[in-house]
């Protein structure tokens, strides 16, 4: 696989932070919302941003928030190239939600503990713990028993989506990280790209690296 390029799918205006983050590490990333330019690239994020519109999931809207239903579409159609391609994606916060969505999966609109995880002026911060079947899946490759991560979201999945695997929750059962039984999908509901110094640069490392090594 040729050196890893990292396509950021969503408003250039939103994915400063995102294009940051990746560049600090040294590995080159663009954002864009034309999917044959993300098609290009060798992994995919999907990034944090507004809540999915919840006709995605078969609902309707029970308190979604700053609903963008044209970047879904967008977003969405590059998460089906990338699967099909079987290339690596990382979903973040909306990211892991639109992964599980795809996947037949359904969100919790406004989650009952959304007072300790949604932004307020400023992220939340709590703890995370391992929740997966064994030790090969990466969050326990990267932060073993559990970690403390910050928040901002107050929607989470309900019901998960075919293939995939809880691998870390909060202690209000919420589920805070995903993989995927077979395809190179990893995805958490924290924020990476704003605690580079406190495990969000080893995450985004380990994930630009060919999916062989994970």
């Amino acid at each position: 696989m040729p050196a890893s390029n990292i396509a950021i799918v969503g408003r250039s205006k939103d994915t400063h932070n995102y294009e940051n983050a990746v560049r600090s590490l040294g590995i080159p990333c663009f954002s864009t919302t034309d999917t044959e330019k993300a098609a290009q690239a060798t992994h995919l994020i999907l990034p944090g941003g507004g809540d999915i519109t919840p006709a995605f999931f078969g609902q309707y809207n029970h308190g979604s928030r700053s609903i963008d239903t044209e970047l879904d579409i967008i977003q969405l159609q590059a998460l089906s190239f990338f699967m099909e391609q079987k290339k690596p994606i990382l979903g973040i916060c909306k990211g892991l939600q639109l992964i599980n969505v795809k996947l037949g999966g359904t969100i919790t609109q406004n989650i009952a503990t959304a007072d300790a995880h949604q932004w307020n002026g400023q992220d939340k911060q709590h703890h995370v713990f391992h929740s997966g079947l064994d030790h090969s899946d990466f969050f326990y490759q990267l932060y073993g028993a559990g970690t403390l991560v910050n928040s901002a979201h107050h929607q989470a999945v309900d019901r998960i989506g075919a293939g995939l695997i809880p691998v870390c929750r909060a202690k209000d059962s919420v589920i805070e990280g995903i993989t995927h039984v077979s395809l190179p999908i990893i995805a958490v509901q924290w924020h990476p790209e704003r605690m580079m110094d406190q495990g969000g640069g080893r995450l985004l490392h380990y994930f630009a690296q060919d999916p062989s090594l994970w």
